[in-house]
This record gives structure tokens, C-alpha cells and sequence, in this order.
């Protein structure tokens, strides 16, 4: 009878162990680079002379920009009972997938959990099934708002820009055929809990498209709502693509290629584009100060 290589395992754990601890950091910095290459790019005068002067039209950017992170916490206080503190690294969760290439922010998170939450097991598969569910809502939504799009401006001609919009519908449809096909066996939470996590996650789009369409509305409120519907569908469409960082500016160079460059509403595009890509930076940067406040605090 043979016995299993007990010692053989332990130095192996033992070295994963010593490599995941850089893995929160790591991804920290590459964040961190990011900020400062947008910092670098973003025209800060261009940014101030475009700021919007409504308290209302503030409000309902800031509702619509914390609306992804605010339905995670929700999500992660149901799943595992995290504090409200728990909202800074889901912000920075948000800012590493925007700025960066898409899930970088799930890897940062998944380390903080790791450290800071009191569970049985690793937090992996929560994060891994949240991420997963956020992706087939997303994808989801976004077939069914091609379809209103469609029915609402059936006129509409992308243009040599086909091409773009068939390959989004194609990776959203793809992605979530293969989701729903191995769901047995990629998710690790309860049904219920999948349920509960995916409603959630219809919630936050469906919040933030409204969110961002009246933001536009109250900028531009002579454009008709087929134009808002539209860009709303273009938005969704721009955010399936995969290995596209910077998505708000990816989605504000389109939009005029589609809709055509006398449309007024590009200049709109591009001026919230460019204040999300500022949120990012500052919010982020502010976030790495408190830190670095708070270990001084606790030294």
C-alpha cells in the first residue's frame, strides 16, 4: 500500500504561498503605471473646460460610474459579509479593468479577499463565478438591446463598421453559449446564490445604462431617444470586446465613425469619456494615498 507524498505537497504550497503574496502588489503597480500614463495622455485643460456646470448632471455621472461597484459590494456583503471597506477595492477593482486589460481588476480583488475576509476555502471560485455571471448579463443585455436597436432604428447603417459590431454580437453569443453549455462545470456557488448574483448584475447595467442615458439627455436634451438607445447599444457592444482597454475612449472614437462626424453628440461622447478616464485617475490615486495613511496610522 502506497501513501501519498505528504512532504513532497507542502514546500509546493509553500511556494505558492511566497509568490501570491507579490500578486496583490504586482498588480497594484501595473495599475499604478496605467494612472500615470493616462495622467500623462489626458488633457487636463481640455477636461476643466468641459466640465459640466449642472449639480444634477454631476450627480447622475457619479450614480452611474459607482453603480458597478456598489452592486459588487452588494454582491461580496451577501456572499461573504464584507464591510463597507470593502468598497475601496472593488473601486480599484473598476479602475484596473478599465485602464488596463479586463479581469486585471478580479486578480487585485481576489488577492484582497484572500488577506482581509474570514472564510472557508479560497475566495477563488466566488470571484471567479461573480465574474462569470457579470459577463453572460452583460452579454445578455447587450443581444437583447441590439435587438430593440434594431426595431427602434432600423435604418440605422453602421457602415465599413459592420465588421466591428457582427464580431462583439459573435464574442457575446460565443461567450455565452460556452457559460451556459459548462455551467455544471465552471461555477462553484450555490444556484441560489448564482441567481441572486446574476439579478444583481442585470440590475447594475440596467442602472447604469439609465444612468448614462439621462447624464446625455440633460447635456443634449434635443437629441431624439433612437439616438440614445443607439449609443447605449454601442456602449454594451464596445465593453464585450475583449483586450480592449480603455474602453470610454475606445467607445468615444467610435461613435463618430458610426454615427458620422457632423452628429453633434461626439463632442458629448468624448467630453464624458474623457471625465470618466480622470475619475479614474484621481480616484485611483487618491485610494493608493489613503492607503499609505492608513499603514502609517497602524505602524
Amino acid at each position: 500500500m502506497t501513501t501519498p507524498a505528504i512532504p513532497e505537497t507542502a514546500p509546493q504550497a509553500s511556494g505558492l504561498r511566497k509568490w501570491s503574496a507579490y500578486l496583490g502588489p504586482a498588480v497594484s503597480v501595473a495599475i499604478l503605471c496605467a494612472v500615470l500614463w493616462q495622467l500623462r495622455q489626458l488633457n487636463w485643460l481640455m477636461v476643466v473646460s468641459i466640465i459640466p456646470r449642472s449639480p444634477l448632471i454631476w450627480l447622475v455621472l457619479a450614480a452611474s460610474y459607482f453603480a458597478g461597484p456598489v452592486a459588487d459590494w452588494v454582491i461580496f456583503r451577501k456572499l461573504w459579509g464584507i464591510p463597507f471597506s470593502g468598497l475601496a477595492p472593488l473601486l480599484k477593482k473598476l479602475v484596473g479593468n478599465e485602464l488596463l486589460l479586463g479581469y486585471v481588476g478580479e486578480v487585485y480583488f481576489y488577492d484582497w479577499a484572500r488577506r482581509h475576509v474570514k472564510m472557508e476555502g479560497s475566495p477563488f471560485g466566488a470571484v471567479k463565478d461573480v465574474a462569470i455571471l457579470s459577463a453572460l448579463a452583460g452579454n445578455i443585455i447587450t443581444i437583447l438591446m441590439m435587438g430593440i436597436t434594431w426595431y427602434v432604428s432600423g435604418r440605422v447603417d453602421f457602415g465599413q463598421n459592420t465588421w466591428l459590431i457582427v464580431s462583439a454580437i459573435a464574442f457575446a453569443l460565443a461567450t455565452s453559449l460556452v457559460i451556459t453549455f459548462l455551467r455544471k462545470g465552471i461555477f462553484s456557488l450555490s444556484g441560489r446564490a448564482l441567481w441572486f448574483v446574476f439579478m444583481v448584475h442585470c440590475l447594475r447595467i440596467a442602472a447604469g445604462m439609465g444612468f448614462t442615458a439621462l447624464s446625455w439627455h440633460l447635456i443634449l436634451p434635443e437629441v431624439s431617444i433612437g439616438t440614445w438607445i443607439l449609443f447605449s447599444t454601442i456602449r454594451l457592444l464596445v465593453a464585450r470586446l475583449p483586450f480592449i482597454p480603455n474602453k470610454d475612449i475606445a467607445f468615444a472614437g467610435i461613435t463618430p465613425l458610426i454615427v458620422g462626424k457632423g452628429v453633434q453628440t461626439d463632442v458629448m461622447i468624448a467630453m464624458i469619456s474623457m471625465l470618466i478616464v480622470a475619475t479614474h485617475v484621481i480616484l485611483f490615486i487618491g485610494l493608493m494615498l489613503l492607503d499609505l495613511v492608513q499603514k502609517e496610522k497602524n505602524a
